[in-house]
């Protein structure tokens, strides 16, 4: 007795395999594999090129060890501060007091500090400020939206520091100011980089627009290593306010919001998202095609196709496509049986005299049957499809 082996059926599944998924998505995912990794690399380069930035402690780059030493060679002391209630005890007429990022500070804070400043006979330099913190700490003065063309400026002002350093790389915020009494320097397209307000304690307070006067690898460059040194030495003590994060702020109510941490340059990055995700969509889109036969991987009994299209019909509540769809059939079939070419089927004036004259009798009006409106109900329509097939199986017997 000898058994056949039964022949293996192949799969009729229609679900995509992981080898056609993995075809479709490769690509999304190796760009945003890319994107990743440029965004990690971005990081690591920036944070390791700013590693101190403005500390005087550090010799990097962007550091400020270099400031510090040199005004420690001309007896001025510098004391490194993080802390806002430390920066406040430390203002006195004998104190430059230093704020290297203004903006990192809350309004509250602001405000407080510029409190313990004003009546301290003391000078406050304020490195970088832009328009969230310069009114409040220099009252009087604001901030231009633009920044300056260029790094290198010449002083173009009364204020002796300046002319005696001449050329230095200032350029960065703008500044524009309401007091008369003030020394505007260093501008750049009629706007100063740089600008000393005096205050009636004998103090004063002096905006700087950038930073580079006081890093490492620029202090060598033009006359920045004069123009800090003077601006920072003119008391014999030197407290330098780097604000941190977890200073806690003087006012809970008036933190920065969501929008106010953001770099400003965000909806310049946004719209560019948002061109490279159409460009993405345009590049990923595929053109259709025309129609190409596919095989169906089962046999399928056309009586099913039937029943599941007469099911779809019934869910959509669509009686006028069902009623087009059984007279245009009924047509089709009725047309040769009376001589009438099929291309001509759904003509009226083609169609109808020849059924009257095929059919005994005086002759009954088809159009409303054959063309006529669509069934209102269900009724109707179950209606429409009997005297269909008894008109069709009334012209096969005649």
């Amino acid at each position: 007795m000898t058994t056949e082996a039964a022949a293996p059926t192949a799969s009729t599944s229609t679900a995509p395999t992981a080898r056609t998924v993995w075809t479709r998505t490769r690509g999304i995912v190796l760009a945003a594999v890319l994107l990743l990794a440029a965004a990690v690399a971005i990081a690591a380069v920036r944070s390791t090129e700013r590693h101190g930035q403005l500390d005087p402690r550090s010799a990097d780059p962007y550091g400020s060890r270099a400031v510090a030493q040199l005004l420690a060679d001309r007896g001025v002391t510098t004391r490194v501060v993080t802390t806002l209630r430390a920066a406040r005890a430390a203002a006195g007429p004998d104190t430059t007091l230093l704020v290297a990022v203004p903006d990192r500070l809350t309004k509250g804070q602001q405000s407080e500090l510029h409190r313990a400043t004003a009546p301290s006979g003391g000078r406050t330099v304020l490195v970088g400020a832009s328009g969230w913190s310069i009114g409040r700490l220099a009252p009087g003065v604001s901030a231009d939206p633009a920044d300056s063309l260029g790094p290198t400026l010449a002083p173009a002002c009364a204020l002796p520091e300046a002319r005696r350093a001449g050329r230095a790389d200032t350029g960065g915020v703008r500044y524009t100011t309401t007091r008369l009494d003030a020394d505007s320097c260093y501008p750049s397209a009629r706007l100063a980089t740089l600008l000393r307000v005096p205050a009636a304690s004998g103090g004063d307070t002096v905006v700087l627009g950038a930073p580079d006067i006081l890093y490492n690898d620029r202090l060598d460059k033009r006359g920045n290593a004069s123009l800090a040194l003077q601006l920072l030495g003119s008391r014999p003590h030197l407290v330098w306010y780097l604000p941190s994060l977890s200073d806690t702020p003087a006012a809970t109510g008036d933190d920065k919001s969501f929008f106010d941490l953001i770099p400003s340059g965000w909806p310049w990055a946004t719209l560019q998202l948002f061109i490279a995700a159409v460009l993405a969509a345009f590049w990923r889109g595929r053109r259709f095609g025309p129609l190409v036969p596919e095989r169906l991987p089962v046999a399928i009994r056309a009586s099913e196709t039937t029943e599941g299209r007469a099911r779809l019909y019934r869910k959509a509540n669509a009686r006028d496509r069902a009623a087009a769809a059984l007279r245009s059939a009924a047509r089709t079939r009725l047309a040769p049986l009376v001589g009438v070419p099929v291309a001509q089927a759904h003509a009226p004036e083609a169609l109808l005299p020849a059924l009257s004259a095929h059919l005994p009798g005086d002759g009954q009006d088809l159009r409303p049957l054959l063309f006529g409106p669509p069934p209102g109900d269900d009724t109707a329509l179950i209606a429409l499809t009997d005297q269909l097939d008894a008109l069709e199986r009334e012209v096969r017997r005649s």
